[in-house]
């Protein structure tokens, strides 16, 4: 691990630390089906039972990046009680890996358990990893969401910016001992053990148009092409419960740097779930997906921004059954992801 500088915060005590949200998180119908629309994810298993059905599960499935809404919900629970000392207007995301043990359907009722695996001092900023264990109601892990944020400490923010947001963002709310969010320290012992892929997926089955005797090494996917426009830049931010006021804002934008509003990296990577989706006909079928942010999707107010993905095989498993897809995205002419990868299984 990187030598910390001298100034760090006193966040980094934290590092290596787990901890348990109180309470569970039950996976609706009409959530999923909300949030399948925000980011674009057009598959039917995502709206109708007998389209599940299909696929092999009896219940409406809920998107490939729909544990970010579950993880955000850890995330701000730390940010709420043991990391306070950031603040909420300066948090930002790089880098987003999903771990699809198996895929969650309405009806589960999800437990989480987090760990702080690292924090970084870089030019003033702190680089957060967290790790988020969900757990199902059978006690068995279905996802796996590893997130890095970059954070400011509350008395390094401008002050035209807090100004300037003590009217947009949602307030940081007041940890009573009772809330059902609060986050309860476990030892390492006490954390749920963490299974492999392979051996969550080892009997998973799944239904995808192309078959894996038909994919060599280096084959391109078809380019596709989404729209985003500010409505669906508020409307992700309410499903997904994102409160970054650059999403937004004109002027909180200004005052980060940015030309104008941006879409939500989680967004940008949940329509590239979509454009996986499509080509393999099963959003089950991917087991794992990865991005580092490197690039922002500029939302004019007058026009749609226009996104473009691409994928090709890097890897082939014929054990397993998995690809390794190397993914791209590009707007306006600049890439989007620094590095993004899928992991998918298929028939």
């Amino acid at each position: 691990m990187p030598q910390l500088a001298p100034e760090a915060s006193a966040a980094t005590e934290l590092i290596g630390q787990h901890f348990r949200i109180r309470d569970h998180y039950d996976v609706g119908r009409e959530k999923v089906r909300e949030f399948a629309r925000a980011v674009q994810n057009s598959h039917p298993a995502h709206n109708f039972e007998d389209e599940a059905a299909k696929l092999g599960y009896r219940n409406v499935l809920a998107p490939p990046t729909f544990a970010a809404v579950i993880g955000m919900t850890t995330t701000q629970a730390l940010l709420d009680s043991v990391l306070t000392e950031y603040d909420l207007s300066q948090v930002l995301q790089t880098d987003q890996l999903f771990e699809i043990h198996r895929p969650i359907t309405v009806g589960h009722r999800m437990t989480s358990e987090a760990k702080i695996e690292s924090i970084r001092r870089m030019r003033g900023n702190d680089f957060l990893t967290v790790r988020v264990a969900m757990i199902d109601e059978d006690g068995e892990v279905a996802v796996v969401a590893t997130v890095t944020i970059v954070a400011r400490l509350g008395q390094q923010v401008d002050p035209d910016i807090v100004r300037l947001v003590e009217g947009l963002v949602m307030q940081r709310r007041e940890i009573a001992e009772t809330d059902p969010e609060v986050l309860i320290p476990i030892t390492p012992e006490q954390a749920l053990p963490l299974p492999t892929l392979a051996q969550s997926r080892e009997n998973t089955e799944v239904h995808t148009i192309p078959r894996f005797e038909e994919l060599s090494v280096g084959d391109q996917l078809p380019i596709g092409r989404m729209r985003l426009t500010r409505g669906d830049l508020v409307n992700y931010a309410g499903v997904a419960a994102d409160p970054n006021p650059i999403h937004f804002s004109d002027r909180a934008a200004e005052l980060a740097g940015l030309p104008t509003v941006v879409a939500h990296g989680l967004l940008t990577m949940g329509l590239g779930a979509e454009y996986l989706s499509a080509w393999l006909g099963d959003p089950t079928a991917i087991e794992s997906y990865s991005v580092r942010f490197a690039g922002l999707v500029p939302v004019e107010a007058t026009a749609p921004a226009r996104i473009e993905y691409s994928a090709k095989v890097k890897s082939l498993d014929p054990e397993r059954r998995t690809a390794t897809l190397l993914l791209s995205g590009a707007s306006a002419g600049k890439k989007l992801f620094g590095r993004a990868t899928a992991i998918v299984q298929l028939s």
